[in-house]
């Protein structure tokens, strides 16, 4: 049962009500009608998409989809994770410009409606009917992720205003956004601020687009003595700092559904054109490494998808009691994002030359996709608050209600009052084996759980010391890789219960995760500051998969070949 995104069949899915539905149907339709040869055009000229923000801004997409319960027009308006996972993974499946539009949006509006100014929220959702795009004033040339050194600043005057002195970078939509969430500090003092600016004001500069190679503006942009009034400011001192890092939290969750959007579509081109393709009297898809190949990128995009559904249930049940979400995000935009550049790997060694080719879809993805991991927050960055839950989620346990897939209309309102970013490492998690447990009858769930076990004993052994030794950052992205699995591999098992999947395409996609966590081992082994006592344990993470040949054919050609020729883009 493939669970992947197909355009052409789309109108068969459960949606909660109908706005839902016409949502993710008109921006198919708007997608397909553009068709693929018109896509390539505007990318390969690197044309700003105006044409998506004019279609999203008449169609009230974005008012719908980021505004919480109590905004906008919509009197039965509601936030909903899934929705946004759904536009996420739709735009990125035609193209990562698209995305990015839409996901900063989604983190410049964000500060308003988490902030302390209620009329800014309603100001803030009614300029969305006249320009959708919004934009997050956050990062500065000289100090990138390193927040702490904003130099941004706001100058208080004799009046009770304030003048905005200083410069942005790498600023998506800053080119046209009317809503830009600013975060600097009060000059003079330590305390943080967010505030609201627009790119029409007079004192507002958009000094470069700091990128060429694609359609994106990413912007450089300057505030010269820009007013500020107290109806401008969104929050300030702790309060600041917190909605910027709850921000955050809430929209990486996007990388990990764009990510899977990109390697779909990749999929889909990749498996039409080898199927097609005859060389040396056989079918490209005829070939043993082919084979091979096709069904890890299928099965790695499978466990994408299934990860991030999952996660998305555990992102609608948030609450002050339940912060699972905490975990899962973090895994939902790196672990899911460089799943996606594994998969073009794969789809790669395929189709070769073709992948260069300017009129296919591939050529634009694989180089698009290699930004999402590098996107809010690095592959490093986001290791480092994962590596934080290890004692909790391994070791200590706690008790939560099932919980099942959601889908309704309740609105996510939790997201927008996350509260102070504090006791991150005590979130608790229920117990990962449940879920392993209910799967163990499978021989690859079976071996994985003695390679989770190995990595339990590694951790037993390595003691106190542990600690010191990740402050070594190679080392602790060694040992958080490892980790990351077996939160990974629990979140799949969960998703493919509710979703049906079948015990043979399980036993195949864990046979491809035991080899996955092996590799991880042994470049875990390779680290010199290991102790005899942990490269004994190391030795017994490196595990073989149960071979099955029989029933990884019928997964390749009951399930991956049964996709030849399912979705072609409009031309």
């Amino acid at each position: 049962m493939s669970i992947l995104l197909n355009p052409k069949k789309y109108r068969d899915r459960n949606y909660p009500d109908e706005r839902s539905k016409e949502i993710m149907l008109k921006m198919i339709d708007w997608f397909e009608k553009k068709g693929l040869a018109k896509q390539k055009e505007q990318y390969h000229a690197r044309e700003f998409c105006e044409d998506f923000q004019k279609f999203v801004t008449e169609e009230g997409f974005f008012e719908t989809l980021l505004l919480p319960k109590g905004y906008g027009s919509d009197p039965n308006q509601y936030y909903s994770t899934y929705r946004m996972y759904e536009f996420s993974e739709i735009c990125a499946f035609y193209g990562a410009a698209y995305w990015y539009t839409f996901h900063v949006s989604a983190l410049g509006l964000n500060p308003v409606l988490m902030g302390d100014n209620e009329e800014a929220k309603h100001r803030a959702a009614a300029k969305l009917k006249e320009n959708a795009l919004c934009a997050f004033g956050l990062s500065e040339k000289e100090h990138g992720a390193d927040i702490y050194s904003t130099e941004m600043k706001l100058y208080p005057q004799p009046d009770g205003t304030y003048l905005a002195r200083g410069s942005k970078y790498y600023i998506g939509n800053g080119n046209v956004a009317n809503i830009i969430t600013v975060f600097g500090k009060i000059d003079g003092t330590d305390e943080y601020v967010f505030f609201l600016v627009d790119s029409a004001h007079p004192n507002y500069e958009c000094v470069q687009n700091i990128i060429e190679s694609n359609q994106q503006y990413v912007a450089e942009f300057k505030l010269n003595d820009y007013p500020i009034t107290e109806a401008d400011i969104l929050s300030r001192g702790q309060k600041a700092w917190d909605d910027m890092l709850n921000t955050i939290n809430v929209c990486k969750f996007n990388i990990g559904s764009g990510a899977t959007g990109i390697v779909t579509h990749s999929f889909y081109e990749a498996l039409n054109h080898a199927y097609h393709r005859v060389l040396y009297g056989k079918r490209v898809t005829d070939f043993p490494h082919i084979k091979r190949l096709f069904c890890d990128a299928w099965l790695r995009i499978m466990g994408m998808k299934l990860f991030g559904l999952r996660a998305t249930d555990y992102m609608r049940v948030a609450n002050e009691n339940d912060k699972r979400y905490l975990l899962y995000n973090p895994i939902m935009k790196m672990k899911v994002a460089m799943q996606g550049e594994k998969v073009h790997e794969h789809l790669f060694d395929i189709i070769a030359a073709k992948g260069f080719e300017k009129d296919t879809y591939f050529e634009q993805a694989v180089v698009e996709l290699t930004g999402f991991p590098k996107l809010e927050g690095t592959r490093h960055v986001n290791m480092a608050l994962i590596i934080k839950l290890i004692p909790s989620y391994m070791f200590m346990p706690a008790e939560f209600e099932e919980v099942g897939r959601i889908t309704d209309n309740r609105s996510d309102d939790f997201l927008f009052r996350q509260g102070r970013t504090r006791g991150y490492a005590k979130t608790k998690f229920h117990d990962y084996n449940i879920a392993y447990n209910s799967m163990a009858h499978l021989p690859n769930v079976k071996v994985f759980m003695e390679q989770i076990q190995a990595y339990k004993e590694f951790l037993m052994v390595s003691g106190p010391d542990l600690a010191k030794q990740m402050q070594d950052f190679d080392y602790l992205l060694a040992v958080g890789e490892l980790f990351t699995m077996v939160a990974y591999g629990q979140l799949i098992i969960e998703s493919a219960k509710i979703e049906g999947i079948s015990d043979e395409v399980m036993n195949q996609m864990f046979d491809l995760f035991i080899r996955d966590f092996s590799a991880y081992a042994v470049e875990l082994y390779g680290k010199p500051i290991n102790t005899d006592a942990q490269l004994e344990k190391i030795l017994k993470m490196i595990k073989r998969p149960v071979p099955n040949q029989a029933e990884f054919e019928k997964v390749l050609n009951e399930e991956v070949y049964s996709l030849v020729d399912a979705y072609i883009q409009n031309p």
